[in-house]
């Protein structure tokens, strides 16, 4: 079974950074394009960014230049690297692991920016 296991979540200042981190129990991590989502109350969930089998990255005009998506497959980890953070960035962020047919979310760990 896949199992996406995330950490790195908590409280920060505007302003501040965090790293937050997807480590997949997955036989082959390499062959997954990985994601990650955030979500707020009231609102739909959102492509944050994703990288790619080969480490093609992508990023949501909301994020881009402050966030950078990266991946370990010796480590079956994958991680969201967030700057220069602001109060809207406060989410519910999600690790997804996608296949072509088939994918895979994380639990979801919560990121507040507040001061």
């Amino acid at each position: 079974q896949v199992q996406l296991v995330e950490s790195g979540g908590g409280l920060v200042q505007p302003g501040g950074s965090l790293r937050l981190s997807c480590t997949a129990s997955v036989r082959i991590f390499s062959i997954y394009v990985m994601d990650w989502y955030r979500q707020t109350p009231g609102k739909q969930r959102e492509l944050v960014a994703n990288i790619t089998r080969g480490g093609d990255t992508h990023y949501a005009d909301s994020v881009k230049g402050r966030f950078t998506i990266s991946r370990d497959n010796a480590k079956k980890t994958a991680y969201l690297e967030m700057n220069s953070l602001k109060a809207e960035d406060t989410a519910v962020y999600f690790c997804h692991a996608a296949l072509p047919q088939v994918g895979y979310w994380g639990q979801g760990t919560l990121v507040t920016v507040s001061s």
